[in-house]
């Protein structure tokens, strides 16, 4: 099972949908907790209430309390692909490792897309300031994209 972690430090008005769509990972078994980077406030602490996820200052805090042995980080903006659950469970079943899970964009053809990073856990717990881009670059991912 994974624990998620959203980064809504950038675009928190767009978390709403985000997590949306994760509640059907978590109603499938695929998603066990959900964190939300964000500084803290009243509308963050409110959709943490109203969704059963936990609030963090940082990815690494989050990280540290994250329960799963796989880590899926995502910006809040990205709006995950139809069969997201089912890609990314067939990837965790074949033993399929680090990804990156490229979102939907909503930009146009020539906008860059959103992505996010499947990763153990263990791999990224003792990274300092960890964020997406960091954690692409010191764990070398390759751009296989699930979802």
């Amino acid at each position: 099972m994974l624990s998620v972690i959203v980064d809504a430090r950038e675009a928190p008005r767009r978390l709403p949908a985000l997590l949306a769509q994760l509640t059907g990972g978590a109603v499938e078994g695929l998603v066990r907790e959900v964190f939300i980077v964000a500084p803290h406030s009243d509308k963050v602490q409110a959709i943490c209430e109203d969704m059963g996820a936990e609030a963090a200052d940082t990815i690494e805090a989050a990280l540290a309390w994250a329960k799963g042995e796989t880590a899926l980080v995502l910006p809040a903006d990205l709006r995950l692909r139809d069969g997201w659950i089912e890609a990314l469970t067939e990837h965790l079943a074949a033993d399929g490792g680090d990804a990156l899970v490229s979102g939907l964009s909503e930009g146009g053809l020539l906008s860059k897309r959103p992505y996010g990073v499947l990763v153990a856990r263990s791999r990224v717990v003792r990274l300092e300031n960890p964020d997406l881009k960091r954690l692409r670059r010191q764990l070398g991912l390759r751009p296989l994209r699930i979802g």
